[in-house]
């Protein structure tokens, strides 16, 4: 459920351009109250986006031409058959799709509305937010390969988790009734039916797919390069004003203390899937336990707004909460896990 719609011809949203406000806000301040700080800064920053650069480059055109060719409409085959299988293909798809937000609402609440059940969409959105095609470029390339994979399979794990949970207490009052009312929806991704058709592989012998697939790469590399622009501003100024000794006494050592401060801390802090990224490595850096950094990555991702907003527009009350909470106990489980193998 990653969010980056696809106009017909690239913008400048007013996120984009809050975030590079915020980016200059930092240099200026510390232009004006740490000058010595300020090319330092300046160069680890760009040390890491450099350092990132292939990264980034090969997930803009990942994404771009998955946007292309149309692959979002193999989305509808996983909640196709029993219900078992959906949960299983729901999990592996959310976990590993590069669809927004706005694509993702209108899909889920028609299949709500004709009675898909109700787990195997939960497994999806929890899936969703918290891995694709490009997050997985940009954590293996700052993170390394290792955290990069035990990250997609948290979140295919923490997808069969919800999937699993809602089908064995889909009786209850809980998930009763869960869809709400819905008014009238307008695509903003340009698609007047969600993920209708069949994927185009060979999308450059059509003038609309190229143009999509122009589109797609110049939104994903500016959205990329703002959120990475200003991770790696805060993870230079972490690194450089906040003591190691804080950041290992509060969320280092071994045990579940950390992992559930992680998990706990990482549900407000959460900016992005991508400007969390360079957080974690600097909290690493600093002492971080290695399982509280993936419960914090896991936790984070599925309360961060675009991926809760989704959440919250479609389903009652109740629902939602059984959303945070088996995402909770999902990332500590995965951060207990990547810190028995860590």
């Amino acid at each position: 459920m990653t969010d980056h719609a696809q106009p017909s011809t690239p913008t400048i949203p007013p996120a984009f351009r809050t975030a590079w406000t915020v980016s200059a806000a930092i240099l200026l301040g510390l232009a004006l109250f740490d000058p010595q700080a300020l090319w330092p800064t300046v160069t680890d920053t760009l040390d890491s986006l450099l350092g990132t650069a292939p990264f980034i480059l090969f997930a803009v055109l990942a994404v771009a031409y998955l946007k292309a060719s149309g692959a979002e409409t193999l989305l509808a085959r996983a909640f196709e058959g029993r219900q078992g299988r959906m949960i299983v293909m729901a999990a592996l798809l959310g976990g590993m799709a590069p669809f927004c937000s706005c694509e993702v609402i209108p899909f889920i609440a028609a299949l709500l509305a004709v009675g898909a059940p109700l787990s195997a969409v939960m497994a999806f959105w929890l899936a969703s937010p918290l891995m694709d095609p490009a997050m997985f470029a940009i954590t293996a390339g700052t993170l390394g390969f290792d955290f990069a994979i035990a990250k997609t399979l948290a979140a295919v794990s923490l997808g069969l988790l919800g999937g699993v949970t809602v089908m064995a207490f889909s009786g209850t009052p809980v998930f009763a009734d869960p869809l709400k009312v819905q008014p009238a929806r307008k695509g903003c991704c340009g698609a007047k039916k969600p993920f209708a058709g069949a994927p185009v592989w060979k999308f450059w012998s059509e003038t609309t797919r190229r143009d999509t697939f122009r589109d797609t790469a110049i939104e994903q590399g500016l959205f990329l390069t703002k959120w990475l622009t200003l991770a790696y501003l805060f993870q230079a100024l972490m690194l450089r004003h906040v003591p190691a000794e804080w950041i290992g006494g509060v969320l280092g050592g071994t045990g579940i203390g950390p992992i559930l401060l992680g998990a706990l801390v990482g549900a407000p802090a959460y900016l992005n899937g991508y400007a969390a990224v360079p957080l974690v490595a600097g909290l690493l850096e600093q002492g971080m336990a290695p399982g509280a950094a993936m419960s914090f990555m896991l936790a984070g991702g599925v309360s961060c707004i675009p991926a809760a907003i989704a959440v919250w527009a479609l389903v009652k009350p109740r629902v939602f909460v059984a959303y945070i909470a088996i995402a909770m106990v999902g990332a500590v489980l995965a951060g207990l896990g990547w810190a028995a193998l860590a």
